[in-house]
């Protein structure tokens, strides 16, 4: 999954970026069709109908800090990105494989570059650039590019926005009863996956409700039905990533791996260890 080219190399990692008041996710639906739709098109239309001049996707990795560094105890970037590593996400580049940008008049944002993570969602984002700018639109393509990229972003000014999978946002609604809404992409979590293998400590966060049912049901026969949603802890990608920047090495935050939509635990850590 190649990303697309780059050729800026100023720092902006993706829990740094401008995430201020954002738009608030749709109460849930009963038709998730209708849901998705409704969810896509309540975060464009909030959207500047101007799309902004692209900018290069990514850029060189920042290169290790000195040794001995004051803050060597925190995690390094890409050390947080390592664990995001192999989940993708979708987006729309244009012809010289840039990212179109949007404007945001609700926070004043003018290089605004959209994340999705399901495919579909890009498709409608690329109708979307080819409607209001044929001209921007013409050659323009939904590119897949992973979360360790995303985060390794070194683009001067680019501020981004994810657009979850709105199933996974209803999921999230019903796991926390009495809300209505939820900012952020929902990530799942249970302290009865918790894996030690070859003498590391795995911690795994899902992207997928449906994936992390899956690991407990094979982990624990007992959890079954209303019992496994108990088992369930969520929370936003956001919130975790800015608590990973911020907590040393050794304090359990370095632990957490991130899990692709579809796999599993241990076909996971095997295909990031080859």
């Amino acid at each position: 999954m190649p990303p697309p080219n780059s050729t800026r190399s100023s720092s902006l990692p993706l829990a740094a970026a401008p995430m201020s008041n954002p738009s608030p996710s749709p109460s849930p639906s009963p038709n998730p069709l209708a849901a998705a739709s409704s969810f896509l098109q309540h975060h464009l239309s909030n959207l500047a109908s101007r799309f902004a001049a692209p900018r290069p996707a990514l850029a060189a990795p920042r290169p290790p800090g000195p040794q001995g560094a004051s803050h060597s105890l925190a995690l390094a970037p890409d050390e947080v990105a390592r664990a995001l590593t192999g989940t993708p996400v979708f987006t729309v580049c244009n012809s010289s494989n840039e990212f179109v940008l949007v404007s945001d008049p609700a926070t004043g944002l003018r290089s605004l570059g959209l994340l999705c993570f399901r495919s579909e969602d890009a498709d409608s984002l690329l109708s979307h650039v080819r409607k209001r700018q044929p001209m921007l639109g013409k050659g323009a393509k939904v590119v897949p590019i992973t979360l360790d990229q995303v985060y390794m972003l070194k683009a001067e000014g680019i501020a981004f926005r994810f657009l979850p999978d709105p199933l996974q946002i209803k999921n999230a609604l019903e796991l926390k009863s009495g809300l209505t809404g939820f900012d952020g992409v929902p990530v799942f979590q249970s302290d009865l996956l918790v894996l030690k293998k070859q003498k590391k400590r795995y911690c795994p966060i899902y992207f997928q409700k449906e994936d992390i049912e899956r690991e407990l049901r094979k982990a624990s026969k007992a959890s079954k039905g209303s019992a496994l949603s108990k088992q369930i802890m969520v929370g936003s990608l956001e919130d975790v990533l800015k608590k990973m920047e911020i907590n040393d090495r050794n304090s359990g935050w370095d632990d957490l791996i991130f899990i692709p939509p579809g796999k599993s635990l241990n076909q996971h850590i095997n295909e990031v260890s080859a």
